[in-house]
């Protein structure tokens, strides 16, 4: 099992980060404190009252009449009404100012998300991407909610009831509460175990989303190979691991409670023993004693409060950690400061002293490029595999950075230019189509959003995929499925060059467009290729190597470098790799 993130951020660091989101909700947030403090009023009203009577039964029994104990039941009655609507607004309003929390987190999780490049999706896992972005921001509606609300109304609680006893016995009440501290001390322990607990069980929350996604996404696979049992068991050692965890969670949990109730006992008994001695000594009255009881209760209660909240304290905390870890990722592809737009395009590109290698791996793919395309003309990228060629055409809309050198795209470095003018004037198609779970139309219409009905219709034709589409039962309004469960590789190609179609742009990537497609596919789609690339700059990556006759220039990468480039007649006159790798082909395919 992979390990999860073991770096742990300070509470106090946590609560800075997460903060700022109550800024928009300032009104609500003080009037759901101003609400929780006149909940917290008729809490500490009771022990005065009871106090108050108990007093006056004591010393003149004859002031205690039937007016004066409606009076303070009305006054009671009073404030149990204005806890009512307090605790109303706290239960409504303070839920609906979690949930607006809880929406932005989201929001800027996904901005953030979609400002990330290749290298970190490289490696991370969607099902832990996904679990950080649902289950984990879940926990922030009740954290935005409660968190200030327990802390506050147990602050008042505390700060109130220490004054009002010290007030009456300050020997007694410094007693009762020397046992604070020494609660929290013992507590802290449990609080960092419970942490790292929580830490662990979202991540193997977020392991069994990336098994589960992984295994339903590769379904076909799966049981074409029968190996439905092999699954089971993938799934039942992660979802063992994650009742290990939890279980290790709940462990710390009930040390943390029984450790606070231990100290609640200890607390009643000094009040008790305590307070009976002082009463014998008649250091306080007998009023002044049942108050003590009282509000040593309420503050007890406020102290199990705290107690309860405890595990939605850690899972906030662990949710907002989680979510700090994405946000704290740079992406690793950001624009200049000064970073212009990409206007009036010819598609004259330029590679001038090229070098590029992944992350930390010294190997370098591509090293020391000099190449140039003239605006409109069509490249072909042949070679074995390992050699850059998608390498060098991902390089192009900059999905990566330069190890060295610089690519121009009419003179200027892609470096100078915004990513989102740069990519809005490169087309790709790829040879692994994805399509976005919805309509025809709507997946033709990515390429453009906004396209109008007869845009997307003359896109298709283009694409030559506007009779297939229209024998579907509900033609353009036809649903893909998932992925494109619903269509053939050949369906799916054409509705991606559609697409491409009607962003259309000046310079079009082919990736090894047609080499999953069977023959007939393979020709449709081809016919639509050449439609799509007439007057555009095009960089085709060829695994069928008779696709790319009409190549103004054919490169032949391999892990030295281009070896060998020319039209495909050159290139066979000279009898070098391209003429052995093409004789290959033809003897392959024809055999």
């Amino acid at each position: 099992m992979e390990q999860p993130e073991i770096r742990t951020m300070k509470t106090s660091v946590l609560m800075k980060r997460f903060s700022p989101y109550y800024k928009k909700y300032l009104p609500v947030l003080v009037l759901d404190l101003f609400c929780a403090s006149l909940t917290t009023l008729c809490d500490i009203a009771l022990p005065l009252i009871v106090r108050n009577i108990t007093q006056l039964a004591t010393d003149n029994i004859a002031a205690l009449t039937v007016a004066y104990i409606l009076r303070i039941g009305l006054l009671y009655l009073a404030l149990r009404v204005i806890d009512a609507g307090a605790n109303y607004y706290m239960a409504a309003q303070g839920h609906i100012m979690g949930t607006w929390i809880e929406r932005d987190m989201r929001g800027d999780l996904f901005k953030h998300l979609q400002t990330l490049g290749f290298a970190y999706y490289s490696t991370a896992k969607v099902g832990q991407i996904m679990s950080r972005i649902t289950n984990d921001l879940f926990e922030v509606t009740e954290f935005a909610h409660h968190c200030p609300e327990e802390f506050f109304i147990a602050g008042i609680k505390i700060t109130v009831s220490f004054l009002i006893l010290f007030g009456i016995n300050p020997t007694l009440t410094v007693i009762i509460f020397l046992v604070l501290p020494a609660m929290l001390i013992c507590t802290r322990y449990f609080n960092k175990k419970m942490r790292q607990a929580f830490q662990a069980r979202r991540h193997q929350l977020g392991e069994i989303n990336a098994q589960v996604e992984d295994s339903l996404l590769g379904i076909r696979v799966v049981k074409s190979f029968a190996n439905e049992p092999l699954e089971i068991e993938k799934f039942g050692r992660g979802n063992e691991d994650f009742v290990r965890i939890k279980r290790k969670a709940y462990l710390y949990m009930a040390g943390f409670a029984t450790t606070t109730r231990v100290f609640d006992g200890l607390m009643y008994i000094v009040v008790v023993v305590a307070g009976a001695l002082f009463l014998m000594r008649g250091l306080i009255t007998t009023a002044d004693y049942i108050a003590y009881l009282l509000f040593v209760s309420t503050l007890l209660t406020s102290i199990r409060r705290i107690v309860e909240f405890t595990e939605q304290f850690q899972n906030g905390m662990t949710s907002i950690e989680r979510f700090c870890h994405i946000m704290d990722e740079q992406p690793d592809i950001q624009d200049a400061p000064d970073a212009k737009e990409l206007t009036d395009v010819r598609g004259d590109v330029t590679f001038s002293h090229v070098s590029f290698h992944y992350g930390d791996d010294e190997h370098f793919v591509l090293n020391d490029l000099n190449l140039h395309v003239n605006a409109g003309e069509r490249v072909a990228l042949v070679g074995p595999s390992g050699g850059g060629k998608t390498t060098l055409c991902n390089l192009i809309p900059r999905f990566y950075n330069l190890s060295a050198g610089r690519i121009l795209i009419d003179g200027k470095d892609v470096t100078t230019l915004t990513q989102r003018s740069l990519r809005e004037n490169i087309g790709m198609v790829q040879q692994d189509v994805y399509m976005f779970s919805g309509t025809v139309f709507e997946n033709i219409a990515y390429g453009l959003p906004g396209a109008t009905r007869e845009q997307v219709t003359h896109a298709a034709e283009l694409a030559g995929a506007d009779a297939f589409i229209r024998a579907l039962p509900q033609a353009y309004d036809a649903f893909v499925g998932e992925r494109g469960v619903m269509l053939s590789g050949g369906q799916k190609q054409r509705i991606s060059i559609a697409r491409v179609f009607l962003k259309n742009p000046p310079i079009l990537i082919l990736d090894e467009a047609t080499s999953a497609l069977d023959n007939e596919s393979e020709r449709l789609v081809q016919q639509s290729l050449e439609k799509l690339s007439a007057g555009r700059t095009t960089f085709t990556i060829a695994h069928r190597l008779t696709t790319i006759h009409n190549a103004t220039v054919i490169w032949v990468l391999t892990e030295n470098g281009v070896e060998e480039q020319g039209t495909h007649q050159e290139l066979m006159a000279k009898g070098g790799l391209y003429y052995h790798l093409y004789s290959m082909y033809t003897e392959d395919f024809t055999s």
